[in-house]
C-alpha cells in the first residue's frame, strides 16, 4: 500500500491584533493507505490546525500537503471530516441525518449512495432506528450515525477530532472499539487527534507526536500491539511502556528508550 497523505515542510503562521503567531514549523509526516495514526501533543500546539490544514478549510503559508500525490484542495471532497460534537440536527431522523451530504451535494450517483447508506446502516446495528430522532439514541449510537453520515459520502482519508471527548469514560472505550472496527472494516485511512495517550495507542498504527508551537513533528511511533480492539489492545503487555515513552516524549523528559 503506498502512501495516502503527506506533509511536505509545511508551515502556518496566523495574525492576531499584536503579533504574527507561527503555529506549524516545517511539518513533515506521511500516513499511508488504509493506517490509523494518531496525533498527539501540548495543548495549543496545534492539532486542530493541522486537520483544518488537510480538509482545507485553512491555507497553508508554505510546503506543500498531498493527498494520493495531489494537492490539497478548498474544501476538499475526498475528506471526511468527524467533529467533536456528533453535529445531528434533532428536528430531522436518523436517516434525514445520513443522507444529508446527498442532499446537498446532489451527486449524479445519489441512488446507490443511498443504497450504501442503508447498506450500513444495516451492518452496525442501526437500520431499526432510521425514523428515529436523535435526541432518543444512546452516546455511543449517535457517533456511530455520525461517521456513517461521512462515510456515506466515501471519503479517501477520514479526520477526526477528539470525537469521544463529550461522552462518559465506559461509553468512551465502547465508541472507541465501534469507530475503530467500522473505519477497519471499511478499509479506511484515518487521523485521530486526541490529547489521550492511551486512546492514541489503543486505536491507532501510528502516533505522532507534536513539539510545542510552532509545532514539529518530535517523534513517530509505530505500533504493533496485540488485541483486535482498542480496549483489547490496552491489555498489551507493552501497552505501559509505550505509555511511559510517549509521556516522555510529550513532556521532554530524558528516556533511553
Amino acid at each position: 500500500m503506498g502512501t495516502m497523505l503527506e506533509f511536505k515542510d509545511v508551515n502556518f503562521f496566523y495574525q492576531t491584533k499584536k503579533a504574527e503567531i507561527h503555529a506549524l514549523k516545517d511539518l513533515n509526516f506521511e500516513v499511508d493507505e488504509e493506517e490509523f495514526a494518531s496525533i498527539v501533543g501540548p495543548s495549543g500546539c496545534g492539532k486542530t490546525t493541522i486537520l483544518s490544514l488537510i480538509a482545507g478549510l485553512l491555507e497553508k503559508s508554505s510546503g506543500k500537503i498531498l493527498l494520493c500525490e495531489k494537492e490539497i484542495e478548498k474544501n476538499d471532497s475526498r475528506i471526511g471530516y468527524m467533529f467533536q460534537r456528533d453535529h445531528l440536527f434533532e428536528w430531522r431522523n436518523i436517516w434525514q441525518n445520513v443522507t444529508l451530504g446527498i442532499e446537498l451535494s446532489k451527486p449524479k450517483n445519489a441512488d446507490e449512495k443511498k443504497e450504501f447508506a442503508k447498506e450500513l446502516l444495516k451492518k452496525y446495528d442501526l437500520y431499526e432506528f432510521i425514523s428515529t430522532k436523535p435526541r432518543s439514541l444512546s452516546g455511543g449510537m449517535r457517533q456511530r450515525v455520525a461517521l456513517i453520515r461521512t462515510l456515506v459520502m466515501e471519503p479517501a482519508l477520514l479526520l477526526l477530532d477528539e470525537p469521544f471527548s463529550a461522552l462518559d469514560f465506559q461509553t468512551r472505550l465502547k465508541v472507541c472499539d465501534d469507530v475503530h472496527e467500522i473505519i477497519k472494516s471499511e478499509k479506511k485511512t484515518a487521523i485521530l487527534v486526541t490529547h489521550d495517550i492511551s486512546e492514541a495507542l489503543s486505536m491507532s498504527d501510528k502516533v505522532i507526536v507534536l513539539s510545542s508551537r510552532p509545532a514539529s513533528v518530535k517523534h513517530v511511533e509505530k505500533l504493533k500491539l496485540n488485541g483486535e480492539t482498542p480496549l483489547k489492545r490496552r491489555e498489551d503487555t507493552n501497552f505501559g511502556a509505550l505509555f511511559d515513552l510517549i509521556w516522555k516524549k510529550l513532556t521532554n523528559e530524558e528516556t533511553n528508550k
